[in-house]
């Protein structure tokens, strides 16, 4: 029994090899995101100090048990022998609050030599979590590849990943992968009725479809009213004077820090809705579809990140690409 329904393989790989004598030094939890992997990875990491601290563990079930002394310390941001890496916030120049940073920077990779060059505390191993490596910045990777090929003895790495082929060949060569599925829609079933006891089944079950396999999408997908979303989209994808006043809406409505986790999912929705919308078209309009896709993979995930951008001129660009489409298509 294990508490991640769907990655039961994955789990008792992890099991395993939190008893073995020579433990893998790197570990890369990959796979699409909202599965689960950043939640593994940090049971993995209690599991591996607690059993580095010579207390038992379960054997049917990833995570050690909520009393033990190490799981009340991780709880509570005060292991001395863990550190989580992510994106930190930053003030935003409106004083609005803090803001995500664009990626995890090479300082924070410098910072982990307090842990790294310094003897275990509390039992035989240190754990770096970093959730997730897709966002660690050029010199932070270099910086990380350093400790990754000469590890201090019982430190483990552990690097949450959702596009795992951005990152370095020679980081992921020093790692064990680790690969995480989507769903399927039973599992999703069970996994939503834990996750959304108090939502009727119905509206449960018809989470399930857009979700893709992903139940941490199906629950922002009610919690940030994804539906609204592709709604506009739809509006803006029909072009005309419709289009131009769901855009400038969209701008308003996306900016602004309360806005940011709806920004995001609105990032990644406009690739997958340009998908669907092409499915079928051939010939010129193929090209041009392939063409939209590929400009707002661009502007959400690679070249131009939504923290690279103000948010009102990343929404405006990637409606661009849904108007020209649209206009293509008629």
């Amino acid at each position: 029994m294990t508490d991640w329904l769907g990655h039961d393989a994955q789990i008792q790989t992890l099991i395993t090899a939190s008893g073995e004598a020579r433990l893998h030094h790197g570990w890369i939890f990959a796979g699409p995101k909202g599965i689960g992997k950043a939640g593994i990875a940090y049971d993995f990491a209690k599991r591996l100090l607690v059993s580095g601290a010579g207390r038992s563990v379960l054997a049917d079930r990833l995570a050690p048990n909520d009393d033990d002394m190490a799981v009340k310390l991780l709880a509570s941001g005060a292991h001395p022998d863990f550190m989580r890496l992510e994106r930190l916030e930053r003030d935003s120049k409106g004083g609005e609050g803090g803001t995500l940073a664009r990626n995890i920077t090479v300082d924070q990779i410098r910072g982990l030599a307090r842990l790294l060059h310094s003897a275990p505390a509390l039992g035989t191993r240190r754990v770096v979590l970093i959730d997730s490596a897709d966002d660690l910045e050029t010199g932070a990777a270099n910086a990380l590849l350093k400790s990754l090929e000469e590890p201090p003895a019982g430190a483990v790495f552990l690097l949450v990943a959702h596009r795992p082929g951005r990152l370095l060949p020679t980081i992921r060569s020093r790692c064990r992968m680790m690969r995480f599925q989507t769903l399927d829609d039973d599992v999703m079933t069970m996994a939503l009725a834990q996750a959304l006891p108090e939502v009727p089944a119905a509206e449960r079950a018809r989470l399930i479809g857009p979700a893709e396999g992903s139940p941490g999408q199906a629950v922002a997908t009610r919690e940030l009213d994804l539906p609204a979303l592709e709604q506009s989209l739809e509006t803006v994808a029909r072009g005309g004077h419709g289009a131009d006043t769901e855009r400038a809406r969209l701008m308003s409505a996306l900016s602004g820090v309360a806005a940011r986790p709806r920004l995001e999912a609105f990032v990644e929705m406009v690739p997958k809705f340009i998908a669907r919308r092409m499915r079928g078209a051939g010939g010129p309009a193929l090209g041009r579809g392939i063409g939209a896709y590929e400009e707002a993979q661009r502007l959400g995930a690679g070249a131009v990140t939504p923290l690279q951008l103000e948010p009102g001129a990343l929404v405006y660009t990637l409606c661009e690409t849904v108007m020209d489409l649209g206009q293509e298509r008629v």
